[in-house]
C-alpha cells in the first residue's frame, strides 16, 4: 500500500489541521497515511527546522498558524521546495476579518484556553468512564443524557463524544431478565434514550468482536434469534420508559448524537 507522510504543523496543539487531514485522506482508503505532529511551533527558528525535515522526508503540509508570518514561512517553504501543503486557518481568518472589518487577535491556542467550557468538558468525561455500563445507578440521577441499550449498540463510544459536548451521560446495558436500576424510573424519560439496532448487523458486530478477542465467533451471543429476544425485551423496556428510540444500524456515532441533542434542545455555543 503506497504511504503519504503528513506533518501537521502549528502554534497551537495543531487539533484542527490533523482534524482536516484526516477528514480528507479519508477518501483515500488505497493509501497509508503516516501523520507527525509538531504542535507549538511558535519561533522561526523551530518552523524552519521542521520544514527541512519535511523537504527531506517528501512530506505532505498541513499548517495551522495564526502568526501571519510563520503562517507566510511555511507556505513560501514548501512553494519554493514544492511541497504539497494546505494552510488551514488562514482563509477562515481572511474572511472573519473581511466580515467585522477588524484583524485577527493573532493569539495561539484561544480555542483550547483553560477556561469554564474546558473544565466542564473534562468533569463531563470523567462522569462518562465513572457511570460507563451502570456503575454506579446514581449516576442516573445526575446524568443529562441515559443511554440504555443491548451490548454492542455504542452505548460507551457515544457517552464519550457526548461527553467532549460538555454532557454528562449515563449508560446502562440492558440483558432480558435483568432487573432496571430503581433509578431509572426517576429520571425525566425526555433525557433517556433507547438504543436499538438491526439483529444481522448486530450479529455481525458481535462475531467480529469475539474474533478480535481470539474466541469463536459462534456463541449465544452472537446467535441472531438470541439477539432478537435481546432487541425485543429492550424495546419492551423503551416502551415502558416512553423514551425516544435510535435505531443506530445505519448512523455514525456523530449522527446519533445530533439526534440527542436536538432532541434535548441543546445548544453548545450557550454551553
Amino acid at each position: 500500500m503506497p504511504e503519504i507522510k503528513i506533518f501537521i504543523l502549528s502554534d497551537s496543539v495543531g487539533e484542527t489541521a490533523h482534524s482536516v487531514a484526516q477528514a480528507a485522506a479519508a477518501q483515500f482508503s488505497d493509501f497509508q497515511i503516516n501523520y507527525q505532529r509538531f504542535p507549538f511551533v511558535r519561533t522561526e527558528s523551530l518552523l524552519r527546522t521542521v520544514l527541512v525535515q519535511a523537504d527531506k522526508e517528501q512530506a505532505a503540509i498541513f499548517h495551522t498558524f495564526v502568526d501571519r508570518k510563520l503562517s507566510q514561512m511555511a507556505t513560501e517553504f514548501c512553494q519554493t521546495h514544492n511541497l504539497p501543503y494546505f494552510d488551514v486557518i488562514t482563509p477562515a481568518l481572511d474572511t472573519f476579518s473581511g466580515i467585522t472589518h477588524t484583524q485577527p487577535a493573532n493569539h495561539p491556542g484561544t480555542v483550547h484556553a483553560l477556561n469554564d467550557n474546558y473544565f466542564d468538558r473534562i468533569n463531563a468525561i470523567e462522569f462518562a468512564v465513572t457511570y460507563d455500563d451502570g456503575k454506579n445507578p446514581t449516576g442516573f440521577l445526575e446524568a443529562d443524557v441515559v443511554l440504555l441499550g443491548v451490548s454492542r449498540t455504542s452505548k460507551t463510544p457515544l457517552s464519550l463524544y457526548l461527553a467532549n459536548r460538555n454532557l454528562k451521560v449515563a449508560n446502562l446495558p440492558l440483558v432480558p431478565k435483568a432487573q432496571i436500576p430503581d433509578e431509572i424510573w426517576q429520571v425525566d424519560p425526555k433525557k433517556i434514550f433507547g438504543l436499538t439496532n438491526d439483529p444481522e448487523k448486530l450479529n455481525n458486530i458481535r462475531r467480529q468482536r469475539m474474533v478480535q478477542y481470539g474466541l469463536n465467533p459462534d456463541t449465544m451471543y452472537s446467535n441472531t434469534d438470541k439477539i432478537k429476544e435481546e432487541l425485543a425485551s429492550a424495546d419492551k423496556v423503551f416502551k415502558k420508559i416512553g423514551c425516544l428510540v435510535i435505531n443506530v444500524a445505519n448512523k455514525s456515532i456523530e449522527e446519533t448524537a445530533t439526534l440527542i441533542t436536538e432532541s434535548l434542545g441543546y445548544n453548545e455555543a450557550n454551553n
